[in-house]
């Protein structure tokens, strides 16, 4: 059997939300807060808040409720939420700093499994149930394995992102678990 270089579960993308458990007035955010905020609401509803040019974005809306993203770990949107409840709170927008409540939604995470695949002949390995691979409309294979719950994105030069993942060994077991099918497949 040939040995593959198999890379680790690596984390890109942290996804987490909260609500501020008030209405808000975001034109009035947004004048206070130019430097930091855009808000057009004739092309989204929401506002958002950048904290600098790499930052995580946040994404703020009337409901009070909010959504980061970018964060590259979960230590990151937990900063990036601290200093965005901080901004409100210094501005008078909120009266202390803390929400209603605040949870990783997911985690997008990237692998390799170090060699080049057939996505067609994958899968028809992993089964047509389960997997979605049209080529002309993306480039990548579409599994959806029943035993995970999150979507892995196959590529024809091994690269592996997994969207959805509530944990990161969550995204490690269904790397795992997908890299076991192709030692099946192709050893």
């Amino acid at each position: 059997m040939r040995q593959r270089d198999y890379k680790m579960v690596e984390v890109v993308n942290v996804v987490a939300s909260g609500s501020l458990g008030v209405e808000l007035d975001l034109e009035a955010i947004a004048g206070d807060l130019d430097d930091i905020v855009d808000y057009d609401p004739d092309n989204y509803p929401g506002a958002y808040f950048r904290f600098g040019d790499s930052a995580p974005l946040i994404t703020l809306y009337r409901t009070g409720k909010y959504i980061v993203t970018g964060a590259s770990s979960e230590e990151e949107a937990h900063t990036t939420r601290e200093d965005f409840l901080n901004i409100l709170t210094d501005h008078g927008i909120l009266p202390s700093a803390e929400d209603e409540w605040f949870r990783v939604q997911n985690y997008v995470c990237m692998s390799q499994v170090g060699e080049n695949l057939n996505l067609s002949a994958l899968a028809i390995g992993l089964g047509l149930e389960v997997t979605e691979y049209e080529p002309e409309q993306f480039p990548g294979l579409v599994f959806r394995p029943s035993d995970h719950d999150c979507v892995l994105l196959v590529f024809g030069s091994g690269k592996v992102i997994i969207t959805g993942a509530t944990s990161i060994p969550a995204a490690d077991e269904a790397f795992d678990s997908l890299r076991k099918h192709i030692e099946d497949l192709f050893s």
